[in-house]
């Protein structure tokens, strides 16, 4: 069974060591050995969980939702609906937050092109002023 330390993780998965010790004391990230002098050991499974979280944190997962995602991992075909609908919800996240940014985009082209069609002043500081002032 190949072994790995925490610095060959961190460094492996360009994670902070700090990170590390934070999954574990959270409980995202179990049963970690320790040498007989405390040093983590970590596993080829460990690994593999880490890369699974990265991937999930990717996908706007949260810490807690990856943490439920992990636990359906071990039995992913009795908790697949369960996944799928955790997922949809996550989806659905994403499609509002796409939404809000493809408003913000509308304005800021908008700003830009008045901006550069303004002889005088700045239309794009002078939006942001009227907008604080509603």
């Amino acid at each position: 069974m190949k072994e790995y330390t925490i610095g060959d993780v961190a460094k492996q998965l360009n994670l902070s060591v700090d990170t590390l010790r934070y999954y574990e004391k959270i409980g995202i990230l179990k049963n970690i050995l320790r040498t007989d002098a405390g040093n983590r050991i970590y596993s080829k499974k460990h690994v593999s969980t880490l890369k699974f979280i990265r991937r999930a944190q990717a996908m706007n997962f949260s810490l807690a939702e990856i943490d439920q995602l992990l636990q359906m991992r071990e039995n992913p075909q009795q908790v697949r609906s369960e996944v799928r609908q955790l997922t949809q919800t996550k989806l659905k996240e994403v499609e509002e937050r796409v939404a809000e940014l493809t408003t913000l985009k509308n304005e800021l082209t908008l700003l830009v092109n008045l901006c550069v069609g303004s002889e005088t002043g700045c239309p794009i500081i002078e939006n942001i002023d009227s907008k604080g002032n509603d």
